[in-house]
């Protein structure tokens, strides 16, 4: 399937990014399953086309349906530049995540505005090979979109337990899980959360000028917790099916706001004062690789 690139907001779709335990949302309806070349290679899985609370919908399973990638080897690259050519310009990102703090619960909820980085082993950008840009990650995640995430989230929480605005998720490389020195100096730091995947995904989607927000689910207490079972993927499993449930009626609540407020968002311009090496001095190859995304401002590339 051939993307097309010429979406206004009025037209725009809401990519979702089901993490561990989130790999469909039955509630599509309308279901097409998309397969997307990229200049990034395959994206996890097919995409799968549908409406959800009266919007358009690009659902991916990061880890593929079947969760075959790791943290490491997802696609990440190839996911957002499908997202972005099939019209996306909202992601929700439903995650499972550690909690770092004691007022965070297993089954909690949070709806974080800030990271710290800790991958290495992966590439967090399309501007390379002779392209160069900076784009502004003051506030990674969406302000807009974060907010009417947590305010339907509040609402569609169960009793007992609790959706918590804002706070700091801390990026590991994984697939393993923290050691306690690690899971204590990042609780130090301040950090309100400890996951895999997130912050890759949210460099990217601002250099594709996409709004992007989080929704991370607790299921454990890492491994700093003194009255806690250490993490074990029985744990992150039981409590991931727990949360799933929530999440899905959040992202459907959530998609039916964003249909009707179609909210503008700075990161839908995040590349128009980020663009650093002249569009003539970039290789033709590196050019058709990220016309996608300079378009708007350089003009649709023409091979000379």
């Amino acid at each position: 399937m051939q993307p097309s690139n010429d979406y206004s907001l009025k037209e725009a779709r809401l990519g979702i990014l089901g993490g561990s335990g989130l790999y469909s949302i039955e509630e599509l309806t309308e279901l097409q399953e998309l397969n997307i070349e990229t200049p990034f290679g395959k994206p996890s899985d097919k995409l799968r086309l549908g409406k959800l609370g009266g919007m358009e919908v690009i659902f991916l399973a990061r880890h593929g349906r079947h969760h075959t990638f790791t943290p490491t080897e997802v696609p990440y690259r190839a996911n957002i530049w499908a997202l972005r050519s099939l019209g996306v310009r909202w992601i929700l990102s439903p995650s499972a995540v550690g909690s770092l703090q004691e007022q965070v619960r297993p089954l909690d909820m949070v709806v974080p505005d800030q990271f710290i980085d800790r991958t290495h082993q992966r590439p967090l950008t399309f501007f390379s090979d002779g392209a160069v840009a900076h784009v502004t990650m003051a506030d990674p995640f969406c302000p807009t979109l974060s907010r009417i995430l947590a305010e339907e989230g509040t609402r569609l929480m169960p009793e007992g337990r609790q959706l918590h605005k804002g706070g700091t998720y801390l990026a590991m490389e994984g697939p393993a899980f923290s050691t306690r020195a690690e899971s204590n100096l990042y609780r130090n730091w301040g950090c309100t959360v400890i996951g895999m995947t997130n912050h890759t995904e949210a460099r990217l989607a601002r250099e594709a000028e996409i709004a992007y927000a989080s929704l991370s689910m607790a299921t454990d207490y890492d491994c700093w917790h003194e009255e806690h079972t250490n993490v074990t993927v029985d744990i992150v499993i039981e409590n991931l099916r727990a949360n799933a449930e929530v999440a899905k009626k959040i992202v459907k609540a959530t998609a039916e706001k964003i249909s009707s407020l179609r909210p503008i968002s700075a990161a839908h311009h995040a590349l128009k004062d980020g663009l650093m090496t002249a569009k003539d001095k970039i290789p033709d190859q590196t050019r058709m690789k990220i016309d996608l995304f300079t378009r708007p401002y350089w003009g649709e590339f023409k091979p000379h």
